[in-house]
This record gives structure tokens, sequence and C-alpha cells, in this order.
């Protein structure tokens, strides 16, 4: 009967440590996807900086 309890208690533990780590998988992920469209956005930024002050400098 102990044997029993002990293998019920293991599949909890085992599903909330999988939950945990699947919470922190997708914060890692969201982290990692939030640094690539920030620089893709500071890229793009830049860029149109960029274009808008050459066009500027053209005009004057």
């Amino acid at each position: 009967m102990r044997e029993k309890r002990d293998r019920q208690t293991d599949r909890q533990t085992d599903r909330q440590t999988d939950r945990q780590t699947d919470r922190q998988t997708d914060r890692q992920t969201d982290r990692q996807t939030d640094r690539q469209t920030d620089r893709q956005a500071d890229r793009q930024t830049g860029r149109q900086t960029d274009s808008q002050t050459d066009i500027q400098t053209d005009i004057h």
C-alpha cells in the first residue's frame, strides 16, 4: 500500500515540476523573443532615423 502512495506522490511531484519547468521555459522564450524583437525594432528605427536625417539634410 505504501508503494502505491509513493507512486501517486511521485506523479503529483512530477506534474508540478513539469508545470514549473514549462513556465520557466515559457518565460525564458518570451525574454529571448522580446530581445530579438527589440533589436529588430531598434535596427528598423535606426534605419528610419538615418533615412529621415538624410532627406532633411538634402532639403536644407
